[in-house]
């Protein structure tokens, strides 16, 4: 293994730049100067995102491999894109870096890294590496492009307006007491091995998501423009909120309507969590939560990954759940806190 202190920064960043390849024509200079050039195309506007996934507080060393992380990283950034209507064109990377890690644990990182570049055809055209006192730090900022105009904001629905959501919910967040509850096993006796093989599932909603820009292709392909999105990373019941909230709206959404899949049914029977909880108040899952006109319906009913969960709502109304004997309960969002 490497010390990090034998290659220095430029070193280290020369290795990574040898993996890295440019396949976007709005990329004009990439890794290697003081900046990147980028060139959008012309009726293009600029999409920007950051997140910042910080260890002891987005993520754990103990049961989260680097390449896993890397990968992840990227995902959750291409996904604030996606949730824009837009398409992801470059990212920069950010890295702080404990002494404790080698070149090669570095490496692993920026192998996920890249593997994501690759599946979400974007490019890494900069960043920076520096030293940390504490844990690993990542911040990535992720850049896309929309048709000038076409961006979908949060603020743009309506009352009557179909509520929808991609995939299933709840996985990330059962694969995480998994991880918890193993780690806490071999804490007790690190002799022990841990049993994951029965959850291959919902460890991976939780150590390797991926956003949905099939989504976002096919709904184009529909000829379905969402009135507003976001992506589901702090809970669906906060994500409604805030579609509620810029939307000057309130809505509906249906116990009943609410997509799990079934190995994650299983894990929350196991652990005797309730499912509507982990669905509503989980977070992670990183699917797409957008409304459209009433008029798409048809377009939206038999798509095999888009379930209609409800509807949007005069604001007087409220955010409610409505539960199988009709009853309405009020939306709150109890999912992660970033400050908690």
């Amino acid at each position: 293994m490497t010390p990090l202190d034998q290659v220095g920064e430029f070193g280290l960043i020369h290795r990574i730049q040898q993996t890295v390849q440019l396949t976007q024509p709005s990329t004009i200079l990439g890794i290697g100067d003081d900046a990147a050039i980028l060139a959008p195309a012309a009726g293009q506007e600029l999409v920007i995102s950051t997140d910042l996934l910080v260890e002891g507080v987005h993520f754990d060393l103990t049961f989260c491999p680097l390449k896993h992380l890397g990968y992840k990283a990227v995902a959750v950034n291409v996904s604030d894109i996606a949730a824009m209507n837009a398409v992801p064109t470059q990212i920069v990377v950010a890295v702080s870096i404990p002494a404790r890690f080698t070149v090669e644990a570095v490496e692993e990182l920026f192998e996920g890294i890249t593997l994501a570049c690759e599946a979400y055809n974007v490019d890494l055209v900069g960043g920076d590496t520096t030293g940390s006192r504490a844990g690993l730090t990542i911040s990535i900022t992720a850049l896309g492009q929309a048709e000038a105009g076409k961006a979908v904001r949060r603020s743009g629905a309506g009352p009557n307006d179909l509520l929808c959501v991609t995939g299933d919910l709840g996985g990330a967040y059962l694969g995480l007491q998994v991880l918890e509850r193993e780690k806490q096993v071999w804490q007790a006796d690190p002799e022990s091995q841990p049993e994951l093989d029965k959850y291959p599932y919902v460890l991976q909603r939780q150590l390797r998501p991926e956003a949905r820009m099939d989504v976002i292709h096919e709904l184009r392909d529909l000829g379905v423009t969402p009135t507003s999105m976001i992506d589901v990373s702090d809970g669906l019941a906060s994500e409604v909120l805030h579609l509620c909230q810029a939307s000057g709206t309130g809505a509906r959404i249906f116990t009943e309507n609410l997509p799990i899949a079934n190995p994650t049914l299983e894990v929350a029977e196991e652990f005797n969590l309730d499912p509507i909880m982990c669905m509503l108040n989980g977070g992670e899952d990183y699917e797409l939560l957008f409304t459209v006109p009433l008029a798409d319906h048809a377009k939206l009913k038999n798509h095999p990954d888009i379930t209609i969960i409800g509807h949007m709502v005069e604001k007087s109304e409220g955010a409610n759940l409505i539960t199988k004997a009709g009853q309405p309960v009020p939306l709150k969002a109890q999912g992660f806190s970033h400050f908690g």
